[in-house]
């Protein structure tokens, strides 16, 4: 059984086979939606430990989606990470102002993004007493 359930949501097919190669390596399940409210229903059937959140889809936009699952209480707490090519001064804070929990532009980087996913998914170290 993969250790992490992480959400994709985007419009492009290029953008999901990338990060479907991306993570082949990683032990992981990957789910996969085409738009906002897609993503926002398959997070409430799914219950994923992260989300990987483009901006820019058609009806629901990536903002949108997010407010809307961080506005649910037993949502709320899942990472939600922005993937998106919105890299004009400002973008960034609009991105963190309606809930992301981080921010990377497009084009990926697969060592950033596995960084990223790893700073939300890895639990704390604890020294022994």
């Amino acid at each position: 059984m993969p250790k992490l359930t992480i959400l994709y949501a985007d419009d492009n097919p290029r953008n999901h086979d990338f990060v479907r190669l991306a993570l082949r390596s990683e032990d992981v399940r990957l789910l996969e939606a085409a738009d906002g409210q897609a993503a926002i229903d398959m997070a409430l059937r799914e219950r994923p430990d992260l989300i990987l959140m483009d901006i820019n889809m058609p009806e629901v936009n990536g903002l949108e989606a997010t407010r809307r699952l961080k506005a649910m209480p037993d949502m709320a707490h899942i990472p939600i990470i922005a993937l998106t090519a919105n890299s004009m001064p400002g973008d960034r804070e609009e991105c963190l102002a309606a809930g992301c929990d981080a921010y990377l532009i497009k084009p990926i980087i697969r060592h950033e993004l596995l960084h990223t996913i790893h700073q939300f998914t890895t639990p704390p170290h604890t020294s022994p007493d």
